[in-house]
């Protein structure tokens, strides 16, 4: 006589199963994923029984992120300012802290006017996006070097319904020819490279050349900073992010190239998070 099916875990159950093997914080997102459903929904719905595919793609997604996979890519999703963007191995993963250097951004650009804004090694297209939403007279260029990338910031620009983004293929500031902005923003890699944090947690799986930039993390930022004034209108804007050590040295390399109104803005947790500088009128 044959066993009988073994009877469907219930979403709590699943869920429960998921939190002790990778934390209650990422098997949320994951179970929602898997079941086509949001988070709200798990709890209205903890006693429904769990189809055996679907338990089994649950399972399999906590396996991944508990072998060391980004929950973002497992998703193909990370929210970012008010965006629910598509992310992958091609992009860094957006994250909250650099929503600081958006408020930066916004904080210096009249919503009354027009204004050119360039965000340089856009990934995902986060830092462009939510500047493009937030001042729809802007006219944003966002810029990386790698196609794929570029591909997928494309694809956020489109499904936001954003048509004040253009999108430039090239290095920092190279890829912005002979125009000038009101505002150029980067979160450019800064970690030095050999840092051990490249080989730990979600890192190990986002693109070396999104992270990690010459011996102190701050080869990007040299080159950014000294091309910048170039592409600056006079009194025009530059926004770095950066590590929580590098403000003094990033302050340094703003005022040696003529910068004006130099200064760095801590984050939510007193870190040195943004430094920007303003070009003399």
């Amino acid at each position: 006589m044959n066993a009988p099916p073994p009877e469907s875990p219930r979403v709590d159950q699943l869920l429960r199963e998921a939190a002790a093997r990778i934390g209650r914080e990422d098997a949320e997102p994951l179970l929602a994923h898997a079941l086509g459903r949001d988070r709200a929904w798990l709890f209205a719905h903890a006693t429904d029984p769990v189809a055996a595919a679907e338990a089994a793609a649950v399972r399999a997604l906590v396996e991944r992120r508990a072998g060391g996979e980004p929950v973002a890519y497992l998703t193909g999703r990370r929210g970012f300012w008010t965006l629910d963007l598509q992310v992958g191995p091609d992009t860094l993963i957006p994250r909250p802290e650099t929503e600081l250097l958006v408020e930066l951004a916004l904080a210096r650009l009249d919503p009354q006017e027009p204004a050119r804004v360039a965000d340089l090694g856009t990934g995902s297209g986060a830092i462009a996006l939510a500047i493009a939403s937030e001042r729809p007279l802007a006219a944003v260029v966002a810029t990386d070097v790698a196609k794929a990338t570029l591909a997928v910031a494309v694809a956020n620009a489109q499904a936001a319904g954003l048509d004040n983004v253009w999108f430039r293929r090239g290095d920092w500031c190279q890829a912005l020819g002979g125009d000038r902005f009101d505002l150029i923003a980067s979160n450019p890699p800064y970690i030095a490279e050999g840092d051990p944090h490249l080989a730990q947690g979600d890192l190990r799986h986002e693109p070396a050349r999104a992270l990690a930039s010459g011996p102190d993390g701050l080869d990007a930022i040299r080159t950014i900073v000294a091309a910048a004034p170039t592409h600056l209108v006079p009194g025009g804007w530059l926004l770095l992010e950066h590590g929580l050590d590098q403000g003094a040295a990033v302050r340094a390399l703003l005022r040696d190239n003529g910068f004006a109104e130099v200064g760095t803005v801590p984050d939510l947790e007193r870190r040195d998070r943004v430094t920007l500088g303003r070009r003399p009128v």
